[in-house]
């Protein structure tokens, strides 16, 4: 009898050694499946993405990381790195994409590295996609910490789809110190978009003739001239002009500045030519036509329009107006003898924005008058760039020489690098688990 009690003892016992080893496996299981390591998870619409870690689909030998929006949303994981103020930064992954699409289109949506809570971005991969590399380029600026993060959205958009990403790779480059700008200035041929406002649609044609095209050159050639001028030799400037016969098919919109052609708008037409040079400023010239004679703000009837970002490359809008304004354009002794004027305005935004996210306190690129700086007949604003542009207005104020070194982030900055490890993944169990304590802390603590 004690010898059958025993045998059953055993039995019993290696039974429920076998359910715990399982429970164990399963648990183990399901915790690889869900976990993230110190990467933060967030989505704009809650419930309509899913996180999870892929053993199946992979690019190398560690489990992906996936996310799958099963309606249009913006979904990102993220984690917080040090950096060093003024250094270029370089990002990289592999992605893998099934199904992305966005919410509207055009879009600059889709699977791609960002720094949260900015505009800071590198292209996205959409629609279905093999492996393929992302590479994200950044400045730190003033700066001390970045908040990295790999997004299924995009900033202005919503996507849905499933995309997996893998091998994180963050890189440092030494501190940039040139003051040599390359401009890229697009002329379109044509506008053919229909736009949409309050609710009503209306076709937007124009046209630009030859002599438009002529006009343009002429002025960047001063505009580059002009820099280097006004800016007492700070920094120099050289333009490649680029004559696009595809048509602009859409139009971006908002309440301050009415219709307008955005990054998104024309992405397609200029990255290839984007490809073959690295780039720091970028002019699109175009013609609006009528877009935005309806609109009840002075503000809409703007010809330039500046301070605003291509994939970390400052990008402004250069309108031609059918008007009485079009002299603007041409020089003429005694008469316009600053045609490159709205050139100069629309890149100081850039260089105004690119102070101002340092943490420098300058005035207005717009408080002329305050400063007692009057817009000139013949010379325009001229003296008024010029002293903002050397540091000259009343107390020493201006741009700071340090911003015409503040440049886009390109390849060729980070040809010599030395690789940070903030985002590889642990090395054994022992690491995994203190990332997921320090997780669990930073959850919990917000």
């Amino acid at each position: 009898m004690r010898a059958k009690k025993s045998v059953l003892g055993r039995v019993v016992y290696y039974c429920v050694v076998v359910l715990l080893l399982i429970a164990v496996v399963q648990a183990y299981g399901l915790y690889k499946e869900n976990n993230f390591n110190e990467f933060l998870r967030s989505e704009l619409k809650m419930g309509y993405s899913e996180f999870k870690r892929d053993d199946e689909i992979t690019y190398s030998d560690m489990a992906s990381y996936r996310i799958t929006n099963s309606d249009f949303n913006d979904a990102l994981f993220s984690k917080t790195v040090k950096v060093t103020p003024n250094t270029p930064y370089k990002v990289t992954c592999m992605v893998k994409t099934q199904d992305v699409v966005t919410e509207h289109e055009p879009s600059l949506g889709g699977a791609q590295i960002v720094i949260s809570n900015t505009v800071e971005k590198s292209k996205p991969v959409s629609g279905t996609t093999d492996w393929t590399k992302v590479e994200f380029y950044f400045n730190s600026k003033n700066r001390e910490e970045v908040d990295i993060g790999f997004r299924l959205g995009g900033y202005d958009d919503n996507v849905k789809g499933t995309a997996w990403f893998s091998d994180f790779i963050l890189e440092a480059g030494s501190s940039l110190t040139s003051t040599d700008w390359d401009f890229a200035c697009f002329f379109f041929n044509q506008i053919d978009a229909v736009a949409n406002s309050k609710g009503e649609q209306k076709r937007i044609q124009t046209i630009m003739q030859d002599a438009d095209y002529y006009t343009m050159q002429e002025d960047m050639e001063r505009f580059t001239r002009t820099c280097t001028e006004l800016s007492g030799g700070l920094m120099t400037a050289e333009f490649d002009m680029f004559r696009i016969a595809e048509p602009i098919t859409s139009l971006s919109y908002d309440e301050s500045n009415g219709y307008y052609v955005g990054a998104k708008d024309v992405f397609k037409q200029i990255e290839p030519y984007l490809q073959q040079k690295e780039y720091d400023h970028i002019f699109v010239c175009i013609d609006l036509g009528s877009a935005n004679d309806d609109q009840a703000t002075k503000t809409t009837k703007w010809i330039g329009l500046g301070g605003m970002d291509y994939l970390q490359i400052g990008f402004s809008n250069v309108h031609i107006p059918r008007d009485n304004k079009e002299y603007l354009y041409h020089f003429a002794y005694n008469r316009n003898e600053f045609p490159e004027e709205v050139f100069i305005h629309e890149f100081l935004h850039t260089l105004e924005r690119n102070a101002q996210e340092n943490g420098y306190t300058i005035p207005e690129l717009h408080d002329n008058a305050k400063y007692d700086y009057e817009e000139n007949s013949v010379t325009g604003l001229r003296n008024w760039y010029a002293a903002y542009m050397t540091q000259t207005i009343q107390g020493g104020q201006g741009l700071p020489k340090e911003v015409y070194q503040t440049k886009p982030v390109h390849a060729s900055d980070l040809e010599y690098t030395y690789t940070l490890r903030d985002l590889d993944e642990p090395a054994n169990a022992i690491q995994e688990l203190v990332g997921s304590i320090k997780r669990l802390f930073q959850i919990t603590n917000t």
